[in-house]
């Protein structure tokens, strides 16, 4: 089960810090507040003090899995967490209405797996970065309701928990029909969708790899 042991602070630079490998699968680091969280590509996470879920999990998947399919796992779980109406955008955001709620980042670090997890929860409209790549949003900006943190975690939590060990056992085939049935990019003018091995296919047939996740880097 995901969730033990817990590390928690109310501030660090980034929650993918605060986890070593030494520790046993399923660790979890969460925080109230990051002063250096990054998304891919070490683009700016934004985050207000206690508003969001901010959490990193050490997994330790066997040799003959990809770890970079994980970011689609957490991207797959946080969807599940959020409901019916949450998207996955390839390779790691979760979107709700077109605009993204979440974002997720996986680092290797000794054979082992750092997933780390944002979700946007009770920040208000004038919180959220106005000039994102993709538009910002937060659960409470969509419906107006708010909405205890922990018990979100606890959800997200729980669905990775799940879909992780459906994605050990079978692969990331095996979670391919819900993925794809979330994936905002699919039929669109760009995108053919997320094939089943976790590549994204452009509408002219092309083919983008997911990429080895980085090794230890500094969080800038």
């Amino acid at each position: 089960m995901l969730g033990e042991p817990r590390i928690h602070v109310e501030e660090t630079e980034s929650t993918q810090l605060l986890l070593d490998p030494s520790l046993p699968e399923g660790a979890i680091a969460t925080a109230l507040h990051q002063t250096g969280g990054r998304g891919r590509f070490g683009r700016t996470w934004h985050d207000v003090p206690g508003a969001s879920v901010l959490v990193s999990v050490l997994l330790k998947p066997p040799p003959g899995r990809n770890p970079a399919e994980l970011t689609l796992v957490g991207g797959l779980a946080v969807a599940r967490a959020i409901g019916p109406a949450a998207r996955i955008k390839w390779p790691n955001d979760v979107l709700v209405d077109g605009r993204k709620v979440s974002g997720g980042i996986a680092d290797l670090r000794d054979g082992a797996v750092v997933l780390g997890i944002g979700v946007n929860v009770n920040q208000t409209a004038d919180e959220l970065p106005p000039d994102a790549r993709t538009p910002a949003a937060s659960l409470r900006s969509l419906d107006g309701r708010e909405r205890d943190v922990e018990e979100l975690l606890a959800a997200v939590l729980h669905e990775l928990d799940d879909a992780y060990g459906t994605w050990l056992d079978d692969g990331l085939a095996a979670l391919y029909p819900e993925i794809a049935a979330r994936d905002a990019l699919r039929g669109t003018a760009l995108y053919a969708g997320i094939r089943p091995d976790g590549r994204l296919e452009l509408a002219n047939g092309e083919l983008m790899e997911s990429g080895e996740i980085p090794g230890d880097v500094d969080v800038a």
